[in-house]
């Protein structure tokens, strides 16, 4: 009798630990599918201030973009640079760019360079490219979206860069171009982009 039961408690225990492997594999599956490359939201990505060709349809790194605070005065930027998307570490962000303020009568109040300090957040949109050449990579790999990253100004002040594409296709909702924050000032109200002007474009590349 003794020996039965002993049988019987070894038969129970191998199925106790059949059925929690089992658990556990089903658990990890999905972690698999979320590892998957395929996921553009855990990618590297470049960003830009462009330029455009507008004879060629050419778009090129080093352009400049605005944006004005509440009172008219303005911010202008250049820049580029990298982020990977939802890393959260400013190991992970490169770049910066140039800066010049003015006052609302157009005087200028000021200019240097920035750099980018931290990633806070990057959100992937729908949209294809609307021109036909790419100087900076693969059109293909041409993306819309919003970035969000903490810069510092050479001045000493610190601010945040908004970064937003708006591909073809593109909700409506979203803007074309910059806006950002320096020091207590929002430069809030970003300048949008006017047909056949070189200004306020920007653009993001996916990193393979």
């Amino acid at each position: 009798m003794t020996e039965l039961l002993n049988r019987m408690v070894t038969r129970r225990q191998m199925l106790v630990t059949a059925g929690a492997l089992s658990a556990l594999g089903a658990l990890a599956t999905p972690v698999v599918a979320l590892a998957d490359d395929s996921d553009e939201e855990n990618h590297k990505y470049r960003w830009d201030i462009i330029n455009v060709d507008f004879a060629t349809g050419t778009l090129s790194a080093g352009g400049v973009a605005s944006a004005r605070a509440n009172d008219n005065s303005k911010i202008t930027l250049t820049g580029m640079g990298t982020f990977r998307a939802n890393s959260g570490d400013s190991q992970e962000v490169t770049g910066g760019g140039t800066w010049k303020t003015f006052n609302k009568n157009g005087n200028p109040t000021g200019n240097g360079n920035y750099r980018v300090s931290r990633f806070d957040r990057f959100t992937l949109a729908p949209g294809t490219p609307p021109l036909p050449n790419d100087a900076i990579g693969v059109r293909a790999d041409e993306r819309a979206g919003l970035a969000i990253l903490g810069i510092r100004y050479d001045d000493g002040s610190a601010g945040a860069l908004l970064v937003s594409c708006h591909l073809n296709g593109s909700p409506d909702s979203m803007f074309e171009g910059i806006t950002a924050t320096k020091g207590f000032v929002d430069y809030w109200n970003r300048e949008a982009p006017t047909p056949g002007v070189n200004a306020d474009r920007t653009n993001f590349h996916v990193l393979r």
